[in-house]
């Protein structure tokens, strides 16, 4: 069992040098941060819509790379080794890492269709990455991992259908990171509407093993006011994830848990 917080995903990188090396050019990037910095005004302080800093992207980041080691452990076999665009579990990894990390990079240009602007603004940010982190690679091979990252950006879009493992734990993960922290500062602004009292109502998200499927996701809250954040969020994130079958997901309301997906 595992909490989703922003240092989980320090556990995944540290015993890998290619993802300690993807991390901290993406902690360190000036580029980067500015982008990141950029999305929350746009979506914060702009729109009052919960947090797309970088502690949002640090938590994503550390849920997707859970929930993929999960979905590998319980027989699943990374789309991008399947089809030849990686040649490695860690290559693959990257993908994940890079893509949950970069995620929300679109909204520093607007909210609208942030997905397809941030796979956009990657491009150029992962090749200067590989230059750096994979110097020896062939031309070709960091082309087809710069779309493979390109592609779980864009299908983070709620109505987009992932169409890799890697893409569909990026997708999920973004919807784990729904807990009372994240939306503390449009609440405290005075933004109250159901986004921001679920979300309030929301303590703790942890990823445990299922019963049913290989990950199980399990919200804690104290008012079942979180229920909306599930129903609007994250369900559809998993609906349309690629690999809906393969996660399950329950609510514990002070102590009592219901198994709310899939129904």
């Amino acid at each position: 069992m595992v909490v989703v917080g922003p240092t989980l995903v320090v556990k995944h990188v540290e015993n890998s040098d290619l993802l300690k090396k993807a991390y901290d050019f993406l902690e360190q990037d000036e580029e980067i941060q500015t982008l990141i910095k950029m999305s929350n005004v746009m979506a914060v302080s702009r729109l009052r819509y919960n947090d797309h800093g970088v502690v949002h992207s640090r938590i994503v980041s550390g849920s997707a790379l859970e929930l993929f080691d999960m979905l590998v452990e319980a027989g699943l076999k990374p789309s991008t080794i399947a089809y030849g665009t990686a040649r490695s579990v860690e290559e693959a990894k990257l993908v994940v890492l890079v893509a949950a990390y970069l995620h929300d990079i679109g909204n520093s240009v607007h909210r609208v269709e942030h997905e397809y602007v941030g796979a956009l603004l990657a491009k150029d940010i992962v090749d200067r990455m590989f230059r750096e982190i994979l110097p020896n690679l062939s031309p070709a091979s960091k082309y087809m991992l710069r779309h493979e990252i390109m592609h779980a950006i864009y299908a983070t879009e709620i109505n987009t259908r992932a169409l890799t493992l890697e893409a569909g734990v990026v997708k999920v993960a973004d919807g784990t990171d729904m807990a009372e922290g994240r939306a503390r500062i449009p609440y405290k602004m005075g933004k109250l509407d159901m986004h921001s009292v679920s979300a309030i109502s929301i303590k703790k998200v942890e990823i445990v093993k299922g019963s049913e499927a290989p990950a199980r996701i399990r919200i804690h809250m104290d008012d079942s006011a979180g229920l909306f954040q599930i129903e609007a969020v994250l369900k559809p994130k998993i609906l349309t994830s690629g690999f809906e079958k393969y996660f399950e997901v329950y609510m514990n309301v002070n102590g009592r848990e219901l198994r709310i997906y899939p129904d």
